[in-house]
């Protein structure tokens, strides 16, 4: 029967929808789990994302999680988000049993993911407990309330490190007796005269500025600094007017113009990286690890690798700090601005899970106190001590957390299974008062190297994020990420969208590699391309999306 299912949904996309939508009935309506729960289960998974760090479950925190539940995951990682492998199960209509996604409106729409609605309200009080009211954003749509995925976010989030930032080399401020370091002309004007008194670093030519361009972390990064450096927060390909709450895609500022013209000078002067827009992610990662690369722009979680070879091989002064640089001082950076919980992007039970109810269990497991304490400490007495009723890692252990670059790997801490569910955040406390995770205020001063310390006690700071405007300094987004609403799949703005990209992926290059008295008409060019893509009605399209979602999380 599962196999004429198949074909049907091969031969008849119609087909598609009607078992889809008997499947949503039939399955998440069910009250038990057609296992033996004491029984051994192996659940198929595919995520969106890649894991270097996987371990199989065969570490003390995966063992304690196949004890405890009596699961075992059985993961499939994908390096480019889920873009080619996500359609192919589409068409063939055959599913692991849960699935992460960045963006579910092509799952929803092939009938592909179960209603989760009323396995959380009968299975999951975990869940429930932690996301509160937060669950209404949960939702699919006005016109479906169905809810098809469990957002893998933080909740109650309070960042030490900045999401996104000007990455520059701790020896570059050092060296130049710490200028101030606020605008695109402080960076410029630090990088050329650095470069100028160290044409080379350990025998290898230093490159002022290098860019990450390869494939969809050209967006996250390079194309990003435009909103970012122009105090706009991260939407994706659109800007949101906080007030009207309009939709503009964001390369039509005339402000974020200037952003790219800056890179524009830099190149013409010799300052940007000429392997920017042709090296791959390695590469790029690799010029960083060297110490050779003199700043970089990006969001944190992309650097990491590379802040961690230049830690092991003992090269503090050429690891890099978080600036929030503007195009001027009269943009504020919106790092810190706030969305909210963060929905759209996460796990969902298929059609093709045999027990929804077995799942939704282990994903509640996920999110209970004592689990989410876990993923972030460890095993007591193995990763950390009780003293006087508070947790405390021990001194050898931190040394290992922050130096061992394989220590997620070894130990199952961190990220290998919180990408399976929600999280509660930096600055979230359990009920005893203390924080789930390891990323306090205090700890992550400790965690610092001494080369970081004296860097910013020269700007007045404990941390990086001291550099930056606060989050109260802002209100919470009302539609949340404008990057993880949900595009209907198929639809003329999921194609504009699209076609839009790929104008700016060759566009963009083209204006910063011409010669500067050429930029205007690549730009305009570039302009131009949009508006016969159908710019102006698909910004009209978003825009009611987000205003409709604005409504839907009020009520």
């Amino acid at each position: 029967m599962k196999s004429m299912k198949r074909f049907f949904r091969l031969i008849f996309f119609a087909a598609i929808l009607l078992l889809a939508a008997c499947s949503n009935e039939n399955t998440s309506s069910d009250s038990e789990s057609t296992s033996d729960e004491s029984e051994p289960i192996t659940f198929t998974v595919f995520d969106s994302d890649a894991n270097r760090d996987w371990e199989n479950m065969e570490s003390p925190v995966g063992q304690k999680i196949k004890e405890d539940t009596g699961v075992t995951l059985d993961p499939e990682f994908d390096l480019e988000g889920g873009q080619t492998k996500i359609p192919l199960m589409v068409a063939s209509g055959e599913y692991p049993d849960l699935i992460t996604s960045k963006g579910a409106s092509q799952l929803v729409e092939a009938g592909a993911l179960i209603d989760l609605a009323p396995l959380i309200e009968e299975h999951a009080p975990n869940i429930k407990k932690m996301l509160g009211n937060e669950i209404n954003r949960l939702k699919w749509s006005k016109e479906d309330p169905s809810i098809y995925v469990l957002p893998n976010t933080a909740v109650d989030h309070e960042a030490m490190t900045p999401g996104y930032a000007a990455l520059i080399q701790h020896d570059v401020v050092k060296e130049l007796g710490y200028p101030e370091m606020k605008t695109l002309e402080d960076l410029e004007s630090a990088l050329r005269e650095y470069y100028k008194r160290h044409p080379e670093i350990e025998g290898q030519p230093t490159i002022p500025l290098t860019l990450q361009t390869d494939g969809w972390r050209f967006q996250s990064s390079t194309l990003n600094s435009g909103f970012m450096m122009t105090g706009g927060s991260d939407d994706g390909e659109y800007f949101i007017d906080p007030e009207t709450f309009e939709a503009t895609l964001h390369y039509r500022r005339p402000e974020e113009k200037e952003v790219f013209r800056w890179y524009n000078k830099m190149n013409a002067e010799g300052l940007l990286d000429p392997e920017s827009f042709i090296q791959k992610h390695d590469q790029w990662i690799a010029k960083l690890s060297t110490g050779r690369a003199l700043a970089t722009i990006a969001p944190d979680w992309m650097i990491y690798e590379a802040q961690n070879a230049l830690r092991d091989a003992g090269k503090f002064e050429r690891m890099y700090g978080f600036y929030p640089i503007t195009l001027s001082e009269e943009y504020k950076h919106h790092a810190y601005q706030s969305p909210g919980f963060q929905v759209g992007w996460g796990i969902g039970i298929t059609v093709d899970c045999e027990d929804p109810v077995r799942a939704i269990k282990f994903l509640d497991y996920l999110v209970s106190e004592e689990t989410q304490i876990m993923l972030n400490w460890g095993i007591e007495g193995e990763h950390y001590e009780i003293v006087d009723g508070k947790r405390v890692i021990p001194e050898e252990e931190w040394e290992k957390r922050r130096n061992d670059k394989d220590y997620l790997k070894k130990t199952g801490i961190g990220y290998n299974f919180q990408r399976f569910a929600p999280r509660y955040g930096d600055g979230a406390l359990d009920s005893t008062g203390q924080t789930y995770t390891v990323n306090t205020r205090e700890l992550a001063i400790e965690g610092l190297t001494d080369v970081e310390k004296e860097v910013l006690k020269n700007y007045d700071a404990e941390l990086w994020k001291d550099l930056y405007p606060s989050a109260d300094e802002f209100p919470v987004k009302p539609w949340g990420a404008a990057y993880n609403l949900a595009i209907p799949a198929g639809s003329k703005l999921e194609v504009t969208n699209k076609k839009m990209l790929d104008i700016t992926f060759k566009r963009i290059p083209e204006a910063i590699l011409a010669d500067p008295e050429d930029f205007d008409g690549v730009w305009d060019q570039f302009m131009k391309d949009l508006e016969k893509a159908g710019v102006e009605e698909v910004e009209k399209e978003f825009t009611k999306i987000v205003k409709d979602t604005v409504e839907l999380w009020s009520e």
